[in-house]
């Protein structure tokens, strides 16, 4: 295969003035591939010379709706129908020869409905993001944004991780890790508005960019280090803390080793209390806890402490519950971090029981594993602990052999400070983004136990406090779902946000209370098993009457 290079700093030059122009347009603009479709796309392969390099350009037959019998993840077994489309493979040369590049991929629908989406990463990335997949929360029946007509695209964010590897040993390398914090996020979008520019003669009408975890937090960054580049913003259970999670989950991780794990057994007698104390709150026993604010605040764990001549399973020892405490309670920093934070929220309450589909779900995957922590992390251990601990050692100590219990945040300060203006998203002051016309949506999933929804909240409320409710509440919105673990189980998390985004920037229909179903993963008809209202923060559902499982028993409430 001949690899060519084209002038990134031209392309998006041209592509930014154009973009520029045509963004104030209140309709996408529907457009086919210039010429034949075929010859457009392997066109797009030609002589340039500077950092961006086409791997290949090829035409890919229209693909059928599949699902897989297993997955990491109940979206993850779903493989969306996609129509005929143009696969760009290519990647961003680095300035530093040891530095990896940023590889992307771009895919350009025959039938262009004139919108792109960019798709965000997860975890420490490292693998190519292919914008072929559902996006975050999308319902499992619903066409595919590229079925629907969008170019999407996503990238590896500047690194590869390779089998037995931990995953943050790129961070070693400066380029990369910044890469990893915005550039390749930035530079990629640039190279596909280029490469719409060439296949159909005009850049997009209409930007928006998608993502969940991680990629939550790249989006939140899009809005905030560049809120000229989109138009519209989904940014599910954003780690937008970044430094204070990672210091955090470490802690939490260092409570459970030896005497405080918890076993299996121990996670159910937990979840049953918290249930016990709190199902009933919002007027309807249905297992699940709908507002975990105020349960928080009720269910105690001292509750399950082990009396006198009582052990095992059904009750808990006093080093089980510190570390309960320890991940309900906030993690302090002595020194602030950017944008003024010196803390990271604790962890709330329900959901702790939620069963893992693959490697996701409730403590059992995310805090606790198989096994109690282990140095180096082993794979039994809980995800938060294997990202916690080797970020400590591969991010802010820069040293793969430290012993993690031994290390201390004040001792690396200006390492943290580094890494926190980097990566730490958590800048309220959006004002440039909502002057463009953009428009932003976040969503908590309140039983999350990889990332404190807390953290989201108090950002939104944030950005309250520095442009004012009114202010925020034309470009922005919080929505909260109980009983939704990180990536999507245990409660109704599924809702079309793209749909919610086109309405709201391209007709000006601001969105209100929606609503979210579960589905079962059986193709073709995805049955909804059942709804609830999807509040915006700081309500949530309230029972009325009728069957527990339709939404329309319930109404959003503070």
């Amino acid at each position: 295969m001949q690899h060519f290079k084209f002038d990134l700093r031209a392309w998006t030059q041209l592509a930014s003035l154009l973009a520029a122009t045509s963004l104030i347009s209140t309709d996408a603009m529907a457009a086919k591939m210039t010429g034949d479709p075929a010859a457009t796309c392997s066109g797009l392969i030609r002589p340039a010379d500077n950092a961006v390099r086409i791997d290949s350009a090829s035409m890919i037959a229209p693909t059928p709706l599949a699902v897989a019998e297993r997955g990491p993840t109940p979206a993850a077994r779903v493989t969306p129908a996609n129509p005929e489309f143009c696969k760009v493979l290519g990647q961003i040369a680095p300035s530093d020869p040891k530095a990896p590049p940023i590889k992307f991929q771009v895919n350009l629908p025959v039938e262009w409905n004139g919108r792109s989406l960019q798709y965000g990463g997860g975890g420490f990335n490292g693998v190519l993001i292919t914008g072929l997949t559902l996006p975050p929360a999308y319902p499992f029946g619903t066409p595919s944004p590229l079925a629907r007509g969008f170019v999407t695209y996503g990238t590896d964010s500047g690194h590869e991780t390779k089998p037995g590897e931990p995953p943050q040993v790129f961070a070693l390398n400066d380029e990369a890790f910044e890469n990893f914090a915005h550039r390749s996020y930035k530079r990629v979008r640039d190279a596909a508005v280029a490469l719409m520019v060439r296949a159909y003669g005009n850049p997009p009408t209409r930007l928006y960019f998608m993502g969940s975890s991680e990629g939550g937090r790249e989006a939140l960054t899009m809005a905030q280090r560049y809120p000229e580049d989109f138009d519209g913003i989904f940014a599910r259970v954003p780690v937008i803390n970044w430094v204070g999670l990672q210091h955090a989950g470490t802690r939490a991780g260092l409570a459970t080793m030896g005497e405080g794990w918890i076993r299996p057994a121990q996670v159910e007698l937990v979840a049953k209390a918290v249930l016990q104390a709190c199902d009933k709150a919002d007027g309807a026993e249905d297992l699940l806890v709908l507002d975990p604010v105020g349960c928080k605040a009720k269910f105690q764990p001292d509750s399950l402490h082990c009396t006198e001549g009582k052990n095992g399973d059904q009750c808990l020892s006093e080093p089980q519950i510190a570390a309960i405490k320890t991940l309900h309670s906030t993690y302090k920093f002595s020194f602030p971090l950017e944008n003024g934070l010196d803390d990271y929220p604790g962890w709330g309450v329900s959901g702790e029981n939620t069963p893992a589909f693959g490697p996701t779900g409730g403590w059992g995957a995310w805090w606790l594993g198989k096994a109690a922590p282990a140095q180096p992390p082993v794979p039994g251990n809980g995800i938060a602990w294997i990202y916690g601990a080797g970020g400590i050692q591969y991010v802010f100590a820069r040293d793969p052999k430290l012993d993690v219990t031994t290390y201390k945040p004040d001792d690396h300060k200006e390492r943290l400070l580094q890494v926190s203006k980097l990566m730490d998203s958590t800048n309220p002051d959006l004002s440039r983004f909502a002057a463009r016309g953009g428009r932003l949506v976040i969503l908590e999933n309140m039983a999350d136990y990889a990332q404190s929804p807390y953290a989201g909240i108090r950002y939104f409320e944030n950005v309250q406090r520095k442009l004012g409710k009114e202010k925020t509440a034309e470009f922005a919105r919080l929505y909260t779902a109980p009983g939704v673990d990180h990536v999507g189980s245990g409660a109704p998390a599924n809702v079309d946000m793209l749909a919610v985004l086109v309405d709201w920037v391209e007709n000006g229909k601001a969105p209100g209370d929606l609503e979210v179903t579960e589905q079962k993963v059986e193709a073709p008809g995805f049955e909804t098993t059942r709804a609830l209202p999807l509040c915006q923060w700081p309500a949530w559902p309230h029972y009325k009457s009728g069957e527990v499982n339709r939404a329309a028993s319930f109404s959003c409430a503070p």
